[in-house]
């Protein structure tokens, strides 16, 4: 049996990993797949990925681009969720905030320098047509942290999935302002460069595993209660999700790292550009 690491957010996007590890699909062929829950994200894992602390993730395309520009040895293997994540953005229950607009030049909530919710305040201020040299940030880690920050008014706003989210704001702690969603696919499967090096079939086993998980994932019977009841979420709102989602079981194109890259130039988090086949397998 081979062992391989593998680390992703606790979220309803990697459902489909959970249950193909309950269910033996990778110990079929051979893999015992151990998986990490890092609710601090994309950021973090970047970290494992670069440590060889993990050999695969389930990331943020723009943060494990980003990542990969700046020297990490990593490729993307495949693309996994083929449609943009969406990014709600946050206050305090109580915070004096009551618009998008009014967030300009205030301080963001993030889980660490390079993560998703790094990224994204950047591709929001675009967006909004704000200085994006005057963002300001506070690092929180994870969504406990963000409650606590902008409880305590250490920071103002705070950008995380909508739908993982929005408990927060049934309950009161959170009011959601809007939501910015990514321009591009959203999360795809990355691989350190030493394992895909030694380890090329054990790779297309554990893609073959996931992908005829994935390809019917949404045909599964009462997915969507299980989503909902796995992740404290209302039924409503994960069948919203659920339409809004779309897996892949394909490797992404050269145009969208082009397009992401090309963003992250803009916005003046990236200072080169590298071709294509540097960052896909």
């Amino acid at each position: 049996m081979r062992k391989v690491r593998i680390a992703g957010v606790p979220e309803h996007f990697n459902l489909p990993w959970q249950m193909a590890i309950e269910e033996g699909s990778f110990e079929d062929r051979g893999i015992d797949l151990q998986w990490t829950d890092v609710p601090e994200g994309t950021g973090k894992m970047c970290q494992l990925l670069e440590n060889r602390e993990t050999d695969l993730a389930i990331i943020l395309t723009e943060g494990i681009i980003k990542s990969i520009v700046a020297g990490n040895p990593v490729k993307i293997v495949q693309g996994y969720i083929d449609t943009p994540l969406l990014w709600g953005i946050h206050v305090g229950a109580n915070s004096k905030y009551q618009s998008l607009s009014d967030l300009r030049n205030t301080k963001t909530a993030i889980s660490r320098f390079g993560s998703g919710s790094h990224l994204m305040a950047y591709v929001n201020a675009q967006k909004q047509g704000w200085d994006s040299d005057a963002l300001q940030f506070e690092v929180i880690d994870n969504i406990e942290g963000a409650v606590k920050a902008l409880t305590e008014g250490t920071a103002d706003y705070f950008m995380w999935e909508h739908f993982m989210t929005k408990p927060l704001v049934d309950k009161g702690s959170f009011r959601r302002l809007g939501d910015c969603p990514t321009p591009w696919p959203c999360f795809v499967i990355a691989a350190t460069d030493d394992f895909i090096k030694k380890n090329p079939g054990t790779l297309q086993h554990i893609l073959q595993a996931i992908n005829a998980y994935t390809v019917e994932f949404k045909e599964i019977p009462s997915i969507d209660r299980t989503l909902a009841n796995r992740y404290g979420q209302q039924l409503v709102d994960i069948q919203k999700w659920l339409s809004l989602t779309q897996w892949s079981q394909e490797q992404i194109s050269s145009e969208v790292i082009d397009t992401v890259q090309h963003t992250l130039i803009d916005l003046k988090l990236i200072e080169k550009t590298l071709p294509a086949t540097k960052i896909l397998k």
